[in-house]
This record gives structure tokens, sequence and C-alpha cells, in this order.
């Protein structure tokens, strides 16, 4: 029997990275780095964000296939390198994915307000839809959404949780990653 196309049964394969005191779950499809979870969220917030977002999928636990992943975001953490180079299979809306590419160009170690990104966007109007798309991005770290703060400096909303965020700007800052829960 063929499937329809929106029974297309999509292959998830995830991982947990552990670095220091953080576990980190990863997780792409054949095409790519599809989901990256916040310190500490478990599996079931990946089924949930699959289930809403790609529909039918099975989840595949695979070391093996995330390897390179891994690899790539060790090396991040470990203050080694500033971009990301993998391949990422995006799942959001055409203005959720032109505020993710529009993150993409805020270089390391800087920040942007969601009212400058909002600028940048030709859109100063729509700070809280630019907020929001901000919020739904699947991809933390890779997609860098932590590099986005308040208008008056203050660190505002992050799916991974502010001490995640505060610890990924100082790591950008030249700092040792300090893993604080």
């Amino acid at each position: 029997m063929k499937l329809k196309r929106s029974e297309q049964v999509t292959t998830i394969y995830w991982t947990e990275l552990i670095h220091q005191d953080w576990k980190i779950i990863l997780a792409a499809t054949d095409k790519g780095l599809c989901y990256v979870g916040g310190v500490d969220q478990s599996l079931a917030n990946l089924q949930q964000w699959a289930s809403s977002k790609i529909g039918t999928c099975e989840m595949k636990q695979d070391e093996q296939y995330m390897a390179n992943y891994m690899q790539a975001f060790r090396r991040y953490l470990a203050g080694e390198c500033s971009t990301f180079t993998c391949s990422t299979d995006l799942y959001g809306t055409p203005f959720q994915q032109s505020v993710w590419q529009a993150l993409l160009q805020i270089p390391y170690g800087s920040t942007y307000s969601y009212s400058e990104l909002a600028d940048q966007l030709g859109r100063r109007d729509a700070v809280r839809a630019v907020s929001t798309a901000i919020g739904a991005n699947p991809v933390l770290i890779a997609i860098p959404c932590h590099r986005v703060i308040g208008k008056n400096g203050s660190l505002t909303g992050f799916r991974g949780g502010l001490p995640m965020k505060e610890a990924l700007l100082h790591l950008e800052q030249g700092h040792v990653l300090q893993l604080n829960k």
C-alpha cells in the first residue's frame, strides 16, 4: 500500500549530547539537523515538537548517524568554532524561516535587540511577531536565537532557559562556558 503524502513517515534520528553538566537532545532527519533541545529537556519535548511540526514520524536513537552533529556542537561548546556548517531541515512558516535566516546573520559574540532584528527584516512594526518566530526556533545554538536580547540589554525569553542563554553569550565573549542550571 502506498502512503499518501500526508501519511509519509519521517525518520528522526536523535541522540543526547552530554557536555559537562548539560544534556541536550539533538535530532535530524535525512535532510539535516531539525531540532536542538534545551538543557535537560526530555525526549518528550522532541516528540511533541515532531508530532506538531512533522506529523507521522519514527524516532530512532542513533549516535552513529548523529556523530557529525555531536562533533559540531562539542566544538562550539568548547569554544573551538563559531559557526555551524551542518545541513538543516527546518519546519516553520515562511515568516519564521525568514527570521531564522536573519538570526544566522548576527555575528558570533554580538547581540541584537528584538527591535533591531525587526528593523533588519524591514518589519519595524512586527517586533512581537519577530519575537514569536524567534521563540519557535527549533534549532537552538546552531541558529543563534540566544544572541537576541531585550532593547535595554536584559536577557529575555529563551526556550532553553535564561541560564543557558547567559552561558552561551558568555562563551561567545571568550569566557569559559559556565554551565549553571
